[in-house]
């Protein structure tokens, strides 16, 4: 664990990676290369029913700043440029997308050891603010999530969530879509040795008064390959393996299933991750 309590993004965060992260039903490619002047070149496709989706993302690092230009296949270009570390603890992100006039942002992040700030403001004549903030430690922490139009002079968005963790459990709770949807996650590590470990989460909707609880799993069957698992109340059930067949290239086959729609064909997702 680090030394403080990160971003309010992190609240959370082990127990939604271990129960949604890598699981699809799609079929993508990626692969990584590298100029001789250092620059990384990532090309990417997506294959999501009959429809096929790719871009191309151009990567450049000097020092602390890190440029960011992606291209899609409806022609827009994105692009992002991080400073790090511009002052201690503090990341300065810009980004901008063309030709929407409206997606500039400007980032600040600062990360202190009893507190995790993020606040970013659009780039337009009535933009929205966002601030994020978390205090505490990297056992116990509580934090806030609030966006505010300036246009409407509504809040879009406000959420808050507690954290705890310990050397192999993190609880969580969180309070979403301007208090509609109250969260509980749970991550725990079984045995490190294996990367065995198992997660829990219950969202509960005030509006519709219903229940969604996932439960979920992970083994590693040697250093290389893993396997997850999980299944919630409404009785899809999803897998995956993923194996890193060299370093940081990883292939990875998942599944899902309705258990109680057995009649209904199974969504398969395929993904393959190459890098030298």
């Amino acid at each position: 664990m680090g030394k403080g309590p990160g971003l309010y993004t992190e609240i959370g965060k082990k127990a939604r990676d271990l129960l949604y992260r890598d699981y699809q039903g799609d079929q993508k490619f990626t692969i990584t290369t590298y100029s001789p002047t250092g620059v990384a070149i990532t090309s990417s496709g997506t294959k999501k029913g009959e429809i096929f989706l790719a871009d191309v993302n151009t990567q450049l690092k000097r020092n602390n700043i890190t440029a960011d230009v992606k291209v899609d296949t409806n022609s827009n270009l994105s692009t992002t440029i991080t400073v790090d570390e511009a002052a201690p603890g503090l990341k300065t992100i810009l980004s901008f997308k063309v030709p929407d006039q409206r997606s500039g942002k400007l980032e600040l992040q600062y990360l202190h050891d009893y507190a995790g700030i993020c606040t970013s403001v659009g780039l337009t004549a009535n933009p929205i603010v966002n601030f994020s903030g978390v205090v505490g430690t990297n056992v116990s922490s509580i934090g806030t999530d609030v966006s505010f139009d300036t246009k409407t002079g509504n809040f879009t968005k406000y959420n808050a969530g507690i954290s705890f963790s310990n050397a192999d459990l993190i609880a969580a709770l969180t309070l979403n879509d301007k208090g509609d949807t109250l969260t509980a996650s749970y991550y725990h590590i079984v045995k490190p040795l294996t990367n065995t470990a198992v997660g829990a989460e219950v969202n509960h909707s005030f509006s519709s008064n219903e229940n969604t609880i996932t439960i979920g799993s992970q083994h590693a069957l040697d250093p290389l390959t893993t396997v997850k698992a999980r299944v919630n109340n409404f009785g899809k059930a999803s897998a995956l393996i993923q194996h890193e067949w060299r370093p940081k290239s990883l292939f990875t086959i998942s599944g899902e299933v309705d258990t109680k729609a057995v009649d209904k064909t199974a969504k398969f997702g395929l993904a393959l991750a190459l890098k030298p």
